[in-house]
């Protein structure tokens, strides 16, 4: 069962520019920044409440954020959910049928 939303994450072309932004929405800096070299990403987070909001910039062309954006633009590029258990979820998409 799904029990929260873990975060959601939006792709950026200007990590900085993005960062300020929300820096004004929420009133708060970004708490942490992670680059994953094997995925061409650099990421910063910001908590609200329980829930965290992921930025995610691309290293280079052809990472797949910035192949995201190219297609899509800037916006929402997933959505992560936090599920009690995967066995449970499973059940629960068969009994769906989904």
């Amino acid at each position: 069962m799904i029990n929260k939303i873990e975060h959601i994450g939006i792709a950026v072309t200007d990590l900085k520019k993005s960062e300020d932004l929300f820096e004004k929405l929420l009133g708060k800096k970004p708490y942490k920044k992670e680059e994953v070299a094997s995925e061409g990403v650099v990421m910063s987070f910001f908590k609200i409440g329980n829930q965290k909001i992921e930025l995610l910039k691309g290293n280079n062309s052809e990472s797949p954020i910035q192949k995201f954006i190219k297609k899509r633009k800037e916006g929402i590029h997933h959505i992560a959910l936090h599920a009690v258990s995967y066995t449970h979820l499973r059940a629960h998409e068969t009994e769906a049928d989904l």
